[in-house]
């Protein structure tokens, strides 16, 4: 059975704890063992574990990339606590009259954003680390996974959006005609170079 990924794009963002726990007691695919997690600075890596001794020790397996980021979230709505203000314009000085602080907490957030190369990496287990990457994506409340897959010959795409599995198609579209701009620079015939 031969499976593989030929286009990916995401702008996926989950919190961080949302992937550890994901990964507390996964659903792995069988050719995958474990995913190790291991960070970076602001990188989180997750690579695959093979399940069996065919893939050599040395042999670079697939792995997901994320960049972390720290963002604001606040208990409350901001907007459902307009300032209280008295006569319809600002009252300086007058203390009774203070907005009062929406209570928030900065929270770390995992973003595979980018296409295949950025996001999925390395072509041992490719596939199987790609199934992973889908189950992220149905956790995820923001964003959006899309994908172009062979699995026994036949194309599918794939979509995922905030959480759900959306329909989508693959459509062939023609090569863009091939102008020989007279105005532009010929980098490969370039003397100078």
């Amino acid at each position: 059975m031969s499976r593989r990924v030929y286009r990916l794009h995401s702008t996926l963002e989950l919190p961080l704890e949302d992937v550890y726990d994901h990964f507390d007691d996964p659903d792995l695919p069988e050719d995958i063992a474990a995913v190790d997690i291991t960070r970076r600075n602001n990188t989180l890596i997750l690579s695959a574990e093979p399940a069996t001794d065919s893939i050599s020790k040395y042999t670079p397996t697939a792995q997901l990339k994320a960049s972390v980021t720290e963002n604001r979230v606040y208990e409350e709505d901001p907007d459902e606590h307009p300032p209280n203000r008295m006569g319809g314009g600002p009252q300086w000085g007058a203390l009774e009259d203070e907005e009062e602080e929406i209570e928030s907490e900065l929270v770390e957030y995992a973003c595979f954003k980018g296409d295949r190369e950025t996001v999925l990496q390395n072509s041992a287990l490719q596939f199987p680390m790609f199934e992973v990457l889908v189950d992220i994506a149905l956790e995820a409340e923001k964003g959006q996974l899309t994908a172009i897959i062979a699995s026994d010959g036949d194309l599918q795409a794939i979509r995922v959006e905030d959480s759900e599995r959306k329909p989508a198609s693959i459509s062939v579209d023609e090569d863009p005609p091939d102008h020989d701009d007279e105005d532009g620079v010929n980098w490969r015939n370039n003397e100078f170079i």
